[in-house]
């Protein structure tokens, strides 16, 4: 199958029920709410969205993370999709994904169109409610990472996470319980992908592989 094929069948999983996050609470660590119940708090959670970019390299699609810097937070040293919260001056939480992918990787002249979002996934410890949008673009723009967001970046075939060999499980502190749990992640290039963007690459993976 082409990459424009299996794009196009996103852009038509995407514009379909989608599988939602039920069935992937195993990556979570913890039981967390769901929306309806995290947008019933007071105050409401903070909104943030996230850009899941895929992009040929060498012809094979991939897709790009980030390592966050060592800092005293909640997300510390943790690998997750370029995002963050939603500005004032951002007409949409699309609008907020695009933003924060230009600001953190430095590609603002990465050409990408929006096939549409993932499953909104709430997050306890920062109080954020996440939505990941997934975009293409036929080639990805001159990197430029902001060293004060960004260790590393990440690039990784997409079909490497639909491998079975891509989902291990391991202890990981879980800070909202103070203690260790086992949990089960993806290994993305050596590096560990649990909680919430694990959630995310897990209905990622499901569209994929049912499509």
């Amino acid at each position: 199958m082409t990459i424009p094929e299996r794009v196009q069948r996103i852009r038509t999983a995407l514009s379909a029920p989608l599988p939602g996050h039920d069935g992937f609470m195993v990556f979570s660590g913890y039981p967390r709410p769901d929306v309806q119940s995290a947008m019933a708090q007071q105050p409401p959670p903070r909104e943030s969205a996230v850009l899941v970019l895929l992009y040929p390299k060498d012809d094979v699609l991939h897709t790009l993370l980030m390592l966050r810097p060592t800092y005293d937070g909640v997300h510390s040293a943790q690998v997750g999709f370029p995002g963050g919260k939603r500005e004032t001056g951002d007409e949409t939480l699309m609008h907020t994904a695009l933003r924060e992918f230009g600001e953190e990787t430095g590609a603002w002249d990465t050409r990408i169109e929006v096939l549409g979002p993932l499953s909104p996934v709430y997050i306890p410890p920062s109080r954020s409610l996440v939505t990941p949008y997934v975009g293409f673009a036929e080639r990805l723009g001159t990197l430029m990472p902001d060293p004060r967001e960004v260790e590393l970046l990440i690039e990784t075939p997409v079909d490497r996470l639909l491998e079975d060999e891509a989902l291990k499980r391991g202890s990981r502190l879980i800070r909202v319980l103070g203690s260790d749990r086992d949990v089960t992640y993806f290994d993305v290039q050596g590096h560990v992908v649990w909680g919430a963007t694990a959630m995310m690459l897990a209905e990622l993976r499901e569209l994929l592989l049912r499509h």
